[in-house]
């Protein structure tokens, strides 16, 4: 996809281009309108541009930016009159624009930058028509890679990394002779274990990494088969060099103390790991040439060429006030203002106890709450939670009670399912599986849960968890964020919670035993229940 340079008589067109203020007044009226439509979505990216995996973030548009300057040059102005389909363009924006008005009924930012992009994607087709836009839309889908991915698919995607770079890292330790055990995604040295924690997944570099070779994939003069080894590249080889990043912090804190895990030298390492990847594609790059029958050098590899920007990007001042572009804006103008000007439904802030004032004694039953490690609350994310282990005279077991409730699921806030977090906690799952349960004497009755089968060590346990949304129980988590968007736009609500129960297996015991044992304090504890996660 490399382009020729520009030539003089296309520079000198982009130069002449006239001053247009009726067209600049309708451009500015179509921007403008959808601004309230796309708020959320604004203050979304910004806070996600300020963590450590979407730090390139901002970088993304003037990159997408450059990519269009670049095309442009290749296309001089249309001579007034020419006729161009502007319906895409204009059907695309509408559609964005309801998409993004969706997303703010339901309170899902995540939905609304998606739509944005979209939306640029239209106003691009309604100011050029679909005949040249359609030759701009590489520069548009770069926006994808400023985006931050939904909190339920950032999480498993983190976990999933951590388990291949803990792996990987570890083989890398062993190589060097070094004797170390892992245990789900905490790497024991013996004197130190270090947490591979989601900071190290991977997902930090595979982001930008990911972008930066869909750019050199762009540049990239040659066939179209090496454009696409180099995109495809970008993430095993990400996720390979972030586990050498863990072995060699593995084989350092072995040899010279767990400061070399920390601080200065843990973010210096993740720089060079970044810019390694970064040569190794040039050099993928390079060697992809020498396939080729006439290979060319490094310098005209990579199409780098600025000649001639400042003119192209001054064409837009001379954009063409056409019937497209004014039905665009007038369209625009419309349904934001319906948005912003007809009332919308309230949300409805369900009545509910803290967990602080759960009973400690049910029945027989005694039980005491301990804190989450700060670390692993933070992940959490809850508004509230209660983490509290049970005994009664005569069980030969106790039983652990977990529930995490969020006030909005919709608004970044994501419910992290026990059947991607356990495996990371050193557990190995034998099972899980939908499992009915019966509890009598409560408003829950017979309901499906998620049933594991856990050990670690000699340690084996039963789990039962399931999602509590608003009235309904749901075993997948899916299907549960559906319920989330549904039950928003109709409800007004977005609360939910994870509610856990866990018991060992002693030894001699049967899980027929264990399972019995759970469900008799689950009676005593689902009668409180509703009064802390509502109905």
């Amino acid at each position: 996809m490399s382009v020729s340079a520009p030539s003089s008589k296309t520079l000198g067109l982009a130069s002449r281009v006239a001053l247009n203020p009726a067209g600049l007044f309708w451009l500015a009226l179509l921007i403008v309108s959808a601004l309230p439509v796309y708020w959320i979505g604004f203050i979304s990216l910004g806070k996600a541009w300020a963590t450590p995996e979407y730090s390139h973030g901002p970088l993304i548009p003037l990159i997408s930016l450059y990519l269009f300057l670049r095309e442009l040059r290749m296309t001089p102005p249309a001579p007034p009159g020419t006729p161009a389909d502007r319906r895409p363009g204009i059907l695309l924006i509408l559609f964005a624009l309801v998409f993004g008005i969706f997303g703010n009924l339901v309170q899902i930012p995540d939905i609304v930058t998606y739509a944005l992009i979209l939306w640029v994607g239209g106003v691009m087709l309604t100011g050029f028509g679909w005949a040249q836009g359609k030759r701009h839309f590489l520069p548009v889908v770069h926006l994808v890679f400023m985006l931050p991915l939904p909190q339920f698919v950032y999480w498993k995607l983190s976990i999933f990394l951590q388990g291949i770079s803990s792996e990987l890292g570890v083989w890398f330790v062993q190589l060097a002779g070094v004797p170390v055990f892992l245990e789900g995604n905490v790497i024991d040295l013996g004197i130190y274990k270090l947490q591979v924690a989601e900071a190290c997944s991977g997902l930090r570099y595979l982001f930008p990494i990911l972008s930066f070779s869909y750019l050199f994939s762009i540049l990239y003069r040659g066939p179209m088969w090496h454009k696409a080894v180099l995109l495809l590249s970008a993430a095993p080889l990400t996720v390979l060099m972030n586990s050498v990043r863990i072995g060699v912090i593995g084989i350092l804190v072995n040899s010279y103390g767990i400061e070399q895990a920390e601080g200065f030298l843990h973010f210096f390492e993740g720089w060079v790991i970044f810019l390694l990847c970064v040569a190794i594609l040039f050099v993928m790059a390079m060697g992809l040439q020498r396939l080729t029958p006439n290979p060319k050098s490094l310098a005209d590899t990579i199409d780098l060429d600025f000649q001639g920007f400042g003119p192209q990007a001054a064409r837009v001042l001379g954009i063409t006030a056409s019937k497209g572009l004014i039905a665009a804006a007038v369209l625009s103008t419309a349904v934001a203002a319906a948005y912003v000007l007809v009332p919308r439904p309230e949300r409805v802030e369900p009545t509910r106890e803290a967990f602080m004032l759960f009973p400690r004694d049910l029945g027989p039953w005694s039980g005491a709450s301990s804190e989450l490690a700060p670390d692993v609350a933070r992940v959490l994310a809850a508004d509230d939670y209660i983490n509290a282990s049970y005994a009664a005279p005569g069980e030969t077991g106790y039983v652990n009670f977990f529930v995490a409730y969020y006030d909005k699921l919709t608004e970044g806030q994501g419910i992290h399912s026990p059947e991607v977090c356990l495996p990371m906690g050193g557990w190995e799952v034998f099972s899980i599986e939908p499992y009915k349960v019966d509890i009598p004497g409560t408003a829950y009755g017979s309901f499906d849960v998620n049933r594991a089968v856990i050990q670690k060590g000699l340690s084996k346990q039963i789990v039962y968890y399931w999602f509590e949304q608003r009235g309904k129980r749901m075993t997948n988590d899916y299907k549960a964020k559906a319920s989330v968007v549904w039950d928003s736009l109709t409800m007004g609500r977005a609360d939910g919670a994870l509610v856990r129960f866990v018991t060992p297996l002693g030894q001699g015991e049967t899980e027929a035993d264990a399972d019995a044992r759970m469900q008799r304090f689950m009676e005593l504890a689902l009668k409180k229940l509703p009064d802390y996660v509502p109905n």
